[in-house]
Protein backbone atom coordinates (compact mmCIF):
# COMPACT_ATOMS: atom_id res chain seq x y z
CA UNK A 1 0.00 0.00 0.00
CA UNK A 2 1.48 3.21 -1.26
CA UNK A 3 1.43 5.90 1.18
CA UNK A 4 2.63 9.44 -0.24
CA UNK A 5 3.22 11.39 2.77
CA UNK A 6 5.70 8.91 3.70
CA UNK A 7 7.93 8.96 0.14
CA UNK A 8 9.70 11.93 -0.19
CA UNK A 9 9.97 14.74 -2.96
CA UNK A 10 13.21 15.44 -2.97
CA UNK A 11 16.30 13.83 -4.21
CA UNK A 12 18.24 11.77 -2.13
CA UNK A 13 21.06 12.85 0.35
CA UNK A 14 24.39 12.89 -1.14
CA UNK A 15 23.19 13.51 -5.08
CA UNK A 16 25.21 16.10 -6.51
CA UNK A 17 23.55 18.55 -9.31
CA UNK A 18 26.17 18.65 -11.85
CA UNK A 19 26.94 15.26 -11.47
CA UNK A 20 23.33 14.26 -11.55
CA UNK A 21 22.76 16.48 -14.73
CA UNK A 22 25.90 15.46 -17.11
CA UNK A 23 24.16 11.87 -16.75
CA UNK A 24 20.50 13.37 -17.54
CA UNK A 25 22.46 14.25 -20.62
CA UNK A 26 23.97 10.94 -21.57
CA UNK A 27 20.47 9.03 -20.67
CA UNK A 28 18.70 11.27 -23.08
CA UNK A 29 20.90 11.29 -25.91
CA UNK A 30 20.13 7.29 -25.27
CA UNK A 31 16.73 8.09 -25.11
CA UNK A 32 16.93 9.76 -28.55
CA UNK A 33 18.80 7.05 -30.20
CA UNK A 34 16.31 4.12 -28.86
CA UNK A 35 13.07 6.29 -30.52
CA UNK A 36 15.03 5.93 -33.61
CA UNK A 37 14.88 2.59 -33.83
CA UNK A 38 11.29 2.31 -32.00
CA UNK A 39 9.88 4.43 -35.07
CA UNK A 40 11.84 1.77 -37.80
CA UNK A 41 10.91 -1.11 -35.86
CA UNK A 42 7.43 -0.40 -35.90
CA UNK A 43 6.53 -3.17 -33.36
CA UNK A 44 6.49 -1.73 -30.06
CA UNK A 45 4.96 2.02 -28.88
CA UNK A 46 5.43 3.58 -25.74
CA UNK A 47 2.37 5.87 -23.53
CA UNK A 48 3.88 8.11 -21.01
CA UNK A 49 1.30 9.07 -18.60
CA UNK A 50 2.29 12.82 -16.21
CA UNK A 51 -0.27 13.13 -13.49
CA UNK A 52 0.39 15.86 -10.81
CA UNK A 53 -0.84 19.09 -8.66
CA UNK A 54 -0.76 22.51 -10.89
CA UNK A 55 3.00 23.41 -11.00
CA UNK A 56 4.72 19.56 -10.30
CA UNK A 57 6.18 20.15 -13.95
CA UNK A 58 4.87 17.97 -16.44
CA UNK A 59 5.28 20.35 -19.17
CA UNK A 60 9.02 20.51 -18.23
CA UNK A 61 9.66 17.04 -18.05
CA UNK A 62 8.06 16.61 -21.26
CA UNK A 63 10.26 18.70 -22.55
CA UNK A 64 13.51 18.04 -20.85
CA UNK A 65 13.43 13.96 -21.10
CA UNK A 66 12.32 13.59 -24.68
CA UNK A 67 14.55 16.61 -25.99
CA UNK A 68 16.84 14.58 -28.36
CA UNK A 69 13.41 12.57 -29.94
CA UNK A 70 12.86 13.38 -33.63
CA UNK A 71 9.07 14.73 -33.67
CA UNK A 72 8.44 12.24 -36.09
CA UNK A 73 8.07 9.36 -33.97
CA UNK A 74 6.47 11.59 -30.86
CA UNK A 75 3.27 13.86 -29.85
CA UNK A 76 1.73 14.84 -26.65
CA UNK A 77 -1.49 15.44 -25.63
CA UNK A 78 -3.33 17.24 -22.87
CA UNK A 79 -6.66 16.64 -21.80
CA UNK A 80 -8.26 18.76 -19.75
CA UNK A 81 -12.44 19.52 -19.44
CA UNK A 82 -14.49 18.05 -22.12
CA UNK A 83 -15.87 19.61 -24.85
CA UNK A 84 -19.63 19.01 -25.76
CA UNK A 85 -18.89 16.13 -27.99
CA UNK A 86 -16.81 14.97 -25.89
CA UNK A 87 -19.28 14.73 -22.85
CA UNK A 88 -21.72 12.54 -25.63
CA UNK A 89 -18.93 10.23 -25.31
CA UNK A 90 -18.00 7.34 -22.63
CA UNK A 91 -15.47 8.81 -20.91
CA UNK A 92 -12.65 7.04 -22.81
CA UNK A 93 -13.30 7.55 -25.82
CA UNK A 94 -11.51 11.18 -26.49
CA UNK A 95 -8.24 9.10 -25.31
CA UNK A 96 -8.35 6.11 -26.70
CA UNK A 97 -7.95 8.11 -30.40
CA UNK A 98 -4.50 9.47 -29.38
CA UNK A 99 -2.98 6.40 -27.64
CA UNK A 100 0.07 5.86 -29.87
CA UNK A 101 0.67 3.49 -33.03
CA UNK A 102 3.55 1.06 -33.27
CA UNK A 103 6.87 2.94 -33.21
CA UNK A 104 5.68 6.03 -31.93
CA UNK A 105 5.41 7.38 -28.10
CA UNK A 106 3.04 9.49 -26.86
CA UNK A 107 3.00 11.68 -24.16
CA UNK A 108 -0.27 12.27 -21.77
CA UNK A 109 0.03 15.75 -20.06
CA UNK A 110 -2.71 14.71 -17.47
CA UNK A 111 -4.73 11.88 -19.13
CA UNK A 112 -8.10 9.90 -18.06
CA UNK A 113 -7.23 10.22 -14.94
CA UNK A 114 -8.58 13.66 -14.55
CA UNK A 115 -11.65 11.56 -14.92
CA UNK A 116 -11.10 9.80 -11.49
CA UNK A 117 -9.54 13.04 -10.01
CA UNK A 118 -10.67 16.48 -10.49
CA UNK A 119 -14.19 14.98 -10.83
CA UNK A 120 -14.19 13.10 -7.98
CA UNK A 121 -12.38 15.83 -5.80
CA UNK A 122 -15.21 18.27 -7.04
CA UNK A 123 -17.69 15.70 -6.40
CA UNK A 124 -19.19 16.06 -9.71
CA UNK A 125 -19.25 11.87 -10.25
CA UNK A 126 -20.73 9.45 -7.69
CA UNK A 127 -18.68 6.38 -5.89
CA UNK A 128 -20.12 4.68 -8.05
CA UNK A 129 -18.62 5.98 -11.13
CA UNK A 130 -15.37 6.32 -9.86
CA UNK A 131 -15.48 2.26 -9.12
CA UNK A 132 -16.66 1.79 -12.78
CA UNK A 133 -14.08 4.49 -14.14
CA UNK A 134 -11.35 2.31 -12.81
CA UNK A 135 -12.18 -0.56 -13.74
CA UNK A 136 -12.27 0.51 -17.03
CA UNK A 137 -9.37 2.79 -16.59
CA UNK A 138 -7.60 -0.94 -15.88
CA UNK A 139 -9.15 -2.59 -18.83
CA UNK A 140 -8.56 0.03 -20.82
CA UNK A 141 -4.12 -0.23 -20.43
CA UNK A 142 -4.54 -3.73 -20.52
CA UNK A 143 -5.60 -4.15 -23.53
CA UNK A 144 -2.69 -1.31 -24.97
CA UNK A 145 -0.27 -3.68 -23.74
CA UNK A 146 -1.06 -6.97 -24.68
CA UNK A 147 -2.98 -6.40 -27.92
CA UNK A 148 -0.70 -3.17 -29.34
CA UNK A 149 2.83 -4.04 -27.46
CA UNK A 150 2.26 -0.78 -25.77
CA UNK A 151 4.44 -0.22 -22.85
CA UNK A 152 2.71 2.26 -20.01
CA UNK A 153 4.54 4.56 -17.76
CA UNK A 154 2.77 6.46 -15.65
CA UNK A 155 4.42 9.03 -13.45
CA UNK A 156 3.02 10.47 -10.51
CA UNK A 157 4.96 14.22 -10.32
CA UNK A 158 5.24 13.90 -6.39
CA UNK A 159 5.34 17.85 -5.35
CA UNK A 160 5.36 19.09 -2.08
CA UNK A 161 2.61 21.33 -0.71
CA UNK A 162 5.20 24.30 -0.01
CA UNK A 163 6.94 23.69 -3.51
CA UNK A 164 4.11 23.76 -5.15
CA UNK A 165 2.95 27.34 -3.68
CA UNK A 166 6.29 28.36 -4.99
CA UNK A 167 5.77 27.42 -8.14
CA UNK A 168 2.08 28.97 -8.25
CA UNK A 169 3.24 32.06 -6.91
CA UNK A 170 6.88 32.19 -9.21
CA UNK A 171 3.74 32.19 -11.84
CA UNK A 172 2.42 35.78 -10.76
CA UNK A 173 5.81 37.19 -9.81
CA UNK A 174 8.09 36.34 -13.06
CA UNK A 175 6.45 38.22 -16.36
CA UNK A 176 7.87 35.47 -18.49
CA UNK A 177 5.58 32.83 -16.50
CA UNK A 178 2.45 35.34 -16.54
CA UNK A 179 0.63 33.41 -19.22
CA UNK A 180 0.95 30.19 -16.60
CA UNK A 181 -1.41 31.90 -14.42
CA UNK A 182 -4.67 30.44 -13.51
CA UNK A 183 -6.57 31.78 -10.46
CA UNK A 184 -8.29 27.91 -10.16
CA UNK A 185 -4.68 26.86 -9.19
CA UNK A 186 -5.09 28.28 -6.18
CA UNK A 187 -8.66 27.36 -5.86
CA UNK A 188 -7.80 23.26 -6.31
CA UNK A 189 -4.74 24.15 -3.83
CA UNK A 190 -7.53 24.38 -1.16
CA UNK A 191 -8.53 21.18 -1.60
CA UNK A 192 -4.42 19.15 -1.03
CA UNK A 193 -5.74 16.70 1.34
CA UNK A 194 -8.74 15.58 -0.97
CA UNK A 195 -6.38 15.40 -3.97
CA UNK A 196 -3.88 13.51 -2.24
CA UNK A 197 -6.11 10.71 -0.89
CA UNK A 198 -7.87 10.54 -4.43
CA UNK A 199 -4.25 10.03 -5.65
CA UNK A 200 -3.57 7.66 -3.40
CA UNK A 201 -6.61 5.52 -3.64
CA UNK A 202 -6.22 6.07 -7.73
CA UNK A 203 -2.37 4.86 -7.68
CA UNK A 204 -2.98 1.93 -5.44
CA UNK A 205 -6.08 0.85 -7.12
CA UNK A 206 -4.33 0.50 -10.53
CA UNK A 207 -3.15 -2.59 -12.10
CA UNK A 208 -0.44 -1.43 -14.23
CA UNK A 209 1.90 0.51 -11.56
CA UNK A 210 2.42 4.41 -10.91
CA UNK A 211 6.09 5.75 -10.37
CA UNK A 212 6.08 7.94 -7.76
CA UNK A 213 8.75 10.38 -9.06
CA UNK A 214 9.96 13.11 -6.48
CA UNK A 215 9.55 16.78 -7.86
CA UNK A 216 10.78 19.26 -5.95
CA UNK A 217 14.40 19.46 -7.32
CA UNK A 218 13.89 19.90 -11.12
CA UNK A 219 17.02 18.55 -12.33
CA UNK A 220 16.59 15.35 -10.02
CA UNK A 221 13.03 15.01 -11.92
CA UNK A 222 14.70 14.83 -14.99
CA UNK A 223 17.06 12.33 -14.47
CA UNK A 224 14.71 9.86 -12.34
CA UNK A 225 12.05 10.38 -14.97
CA UNK A 226 14.29 10.02 -17.91
CA UNK A 227 16.42 6.86 -15.91
CA UNK A 228 12.86 4.74 -16.01
CA UNK A 229 12.23 5.50 -19.72
CA UNK A 230 15.49 4.47 -20.55
CA UNK A 231 15.30 1.14 -18.91
CA UNK A 232 12.03 0.33 -20.07
CA UNK A 233 12.89 1.27 -24.08
CA UNK A 234 16.02 -0.93 -23.15
CA UNK A 235 14.36 -4.05 -22.65
CA UNK A 236 12.49 -4.07 -25.22
CA UNK A 237 14.97 -5.40 -27.95
CA UNK A 238 14.68 -2.15 -30.65
CA UNK A 239 16.82 -2.80 -33.49
CA UNK A 240 16.79 -1.26 -37.26
CA UNK A 241 14.76 -3.96 -39.77
CA UNK A 242 17.07 -5.66 -41.93
CA UNK A 243 16.54 -5.37 -45.73
CA UNK A 244 15.40 -8.67 -47.17
CA UNK A 245 16.15 -8.87 -50.75
CA UNK A 246 14.85 -10.83 -52.62
CA UNK A 247 17.88 -12.94 -55.24
CA UNK A 248 16.58 -13.12 -58.93
CA UNK A 249 15.43 -16.29 -60.22
CA UNK A 250 17.17 -17.53 -62.88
Amino acid sequence: MIELSKISTTAPKGREKDKVRAETSKITRRIGELQHLMYAQKEHSLLIVFQGMDGSGKDGASRKVFRHCSVTGIAAKSFKKPTALEMEHDFLWRVHMHVPRKGRIQIFNRSHYEDVLIQRVNNWITEDTVDHRIDAINDFERNLWRDNNTSILKFYLHISERKQREKLQERINNPNKNWKHNDGDWQERKKWKEYMKCYADVINRSEIPWIIAPVDQRWYRDYFIALRVLETMESLNLQLPKLNIKKPSK
